[in-house]
């Protein structure tokens, strides 16, 4: 008789023991997680469109990759351009789209003379007027400005910054378009421009 409630007081031992474990590995915090995070992205497309005509040229930025596509422009073009977030096989722009109050996209063209206007519609305009930057035309000035250094695009997404402009900066031999205070990054990729 023994034998069976010392075996009855160990199966309810370890039951409730199971059960507190379990309990506490679900306990979460209050703060909101980041509905997009970094490493749920796997691909930073830009689809560039030569306004002159021409079929759209998609360019593949894949995430933590050691290599840099080369997007080809060619001086003097103008063209239509826009960037798609893939997790996997699942586009993840519309995640985006749906939380625009919380991202915004700064490209940065060190060595590039290229003038960028965002183009997004309302769907990703935010709450303070600034577009997110998921569609935008280049006028290519000049794609390469001095050949012994490399010209770049450098996108970033920031995730919940606590202000932003569309504003443009003088950087370097380039341009920054956007600005921003505050936030996490969500994604960076970088694109060589070539022509």
């Amino acid at each position: 008789m023994k034998n069976i409630f010392k075996n009855t007081t160990l199966i309810l031992g370890l039951l409730f023991l199971a059960i507190s474990l379990s309990l506490t590995s679900c306990n979460r915090s209050d703060d909101e997680a980041d509905d997009l995070p970094q490493e749920e992205l796997s691909d930073v497309l830009l689809r560039v469109t030569d306004a002159a005509g021409g079929a759209p040229v998609v360019y593949d930025y894949q995430v933590n990759s050691t290599t840099n596509p080369n997007v080809k422009l060619i001086n003097g073009h103008t063209y239509n351009v826009e960037v798609i977030f893939k997790n996997g096989d699942e586009d993840a722009t519309q995640e985006i789209i749906e939380a625009k109050n919380e991202h915004f996209l700064v490209y940065n063209f060190p060595n590039s003379d290229i003038t960028l206007t965002r183009t997004d519609d309302a769907g990703s305009t935010r709450g303070d007027g600034n577009r997110v930057g998921l569609k935008t035309k280049w006028v290519v000035n000049t794609a390469v400005k001095n050949a012994s250094a490399p010209s770049q695009l450098v996108l970033t997404l920031f995730h919940e910054p606590v202000t932003v402009s569309e504003a443009s900066a003088a950087s370097g031999n380039g341009v920054i378009y956007g600005t921003h205070t505050g936030g996490e990054t969500d994604a960076q990729a970088n694109y060589n421009i070539i022509n």
